[in-house]
């Protein structure tokens, strides 16, 4: 099989948690850079890595690399890339997102236009033919364009990964399905661990924790653009891949995860996403309040995504219940908090210094996740003692 260079963007602060997924699927690392990893993989990696990958939005075949400064230059790069090895002749194919960095090309629609133009002209030398119908397969690009340096990625995926297909229906203020489970792996949590989210909304958190502790790939309920591709990736990678994940899922394993809200109803939403993800025996929902949070137990894990006060009615609010975090984790017997807010006032209201804080950008907003380290629980004695031998 041929062997590509794939592209996965991510959020950005998050590529060292992609990074060390790509690894973990037994790929090679090409390059990190701002906002994505580029690895190396064959048609199976492209059926392996969109069904398997939690933090990545896509999954693209890197087509070419160049430098482009004027729209003349623009269009003979593009030209001089193969695109009969990848578009068949019947293929439907335009630039389906172009985006301009610090660069002396900027505007989308006009690079989107000029791509097309070069992309048509290629194939009419290379195919011999004067007129493309595109009443076949979709082959959308999408290129970036830092510091006058064309990226151009072929996408695999279609609709972006975040959507793993369990969310019908959201509460206000969702937080994304990759950018939770990559908050969540860079928490020291296992499945043997309790976890709450005391403002679970419509329940990704303890979803994505759960799908985590059931070993169940975040994408094999869903389909994929590329499945399309007959001439790229054979059918026969999208059913290995499949079948994988169908064996290794196990919803039999015990777990503590816990999600709560305080309105009735944004809990019931939440318990029927987790039914269409197939983890509801995993998860225990609960209608409760930020101030009745409390747990019997030592060394669990609180994780949440507050309101910021991006708008004007939550501003006056935020001031309690932050405070109401604060007082609801001192409450907890040596547990650790996992919170990510824009609200910079975040610690002075929870009343306690954050032990670590990355920042993190949720889209194009400046978001801080604030990390409150708890003891680690004693590790668990094995064998016999003295006395028993």
């Amino acid at each position: 099989m041929q062997r590509w260079k794939l592209i996965a963007p991510c959020h950005f602060g998050l590529e060292a948690v992609l990074k060390r997924e790509i690894l973990d699927l037994g790929y090679d690392i090409a390059s990190v850079e701002d906002g994505k990893v580029t690895f190396y993989g064959d048609a199976g990696a492209v059926a392996y890595a969109n069904i398997f990958l939690r933090t990545t939005e896509r999954v693209l075949i890197k087509v070419g690399e160049f430098q482009a400064r004027t729209f003349e230059e623009l269009f003979e790069g593009t030209k001089a890339l193969p695109w009969e090895r990848y578009i068949p002749t019947d293929g439907k194919f335009w630039v389906a997102k172009a985006t301009s960095v610090r660069s002396k090309l900027f505007s989308p629609s006009d690079i989107q236009s000029i791509m097309k133009k070069a992309m048509v002209e290629r194939l009419k030398e290379t195919c011999g033919l004067s007129w493309f119908d595109e009443q076949g397969a979709s082959y959308p690009l999408r290129v970036t364009i830092i510091k006058d340096v064309v990226t151009v990625g072929l996408d695999t995926t279609g609709v972006s990964l975040h959507k793993r297909g369990y969310r019908q229906r959201t509460a206000k203020a969702p937080i994304t399905e990759t950018l939770a489970a990559a908050l969540l792996m860079l928490t020291p949590w296992n499945r043997d661990r309790i976890l709450v989210d005391p403002m679970c909304g419509s329940g990704t958190f303890p979803i994505e924790a759960a799908m985590m502790a059931a070993d169940m790939a975040p994408g094999m309920k869903r389909t994929f653009l590329a499945e399309q591709w007959k001439n790229l990736v054979p059918e026969s990678c999208w059913q290995d891949a499949r079948e994988e994940a169908a064996d290794r899922v196990r919803t039999d394993v015990a777990t503590d995860i816990q999600g709560y809200d305080m309105d009735g109803e944004v809990v019931r939403l939440a318990r029927e996403n987790a039914k269409t993800a197939g983890v509801e025996s995993l998860i225990h929902f609960q209608q409760r309040a930020v101030r009745d949070l409390s747990h019997p137990k030592k060394y669990g894990f609180l994780i949440c995504n507050p309101p910021y006060g991006e708008r004007l009615s939550d501003r006056e609010t935020l001031p309690a219940l932050y405070r109401e975090i604060g007082e609801g984790y001192a409450r907890l017997d040596g547990w650790s908090m996992y919170l990510i807010t824009g609200y910079t006032d975040a610690e002075q209201y929870i009343g306690r210094k954050a032990d670590r804080n990355r920042k993190i950008y949720n889209g194009m907003l400046k978001t801080y996740y604030y990390q409150f380290l708890g003891p680690k629980p004693p590790k668990k004695r094995t064998g016999r003692s003295a006395c028993e031998v």
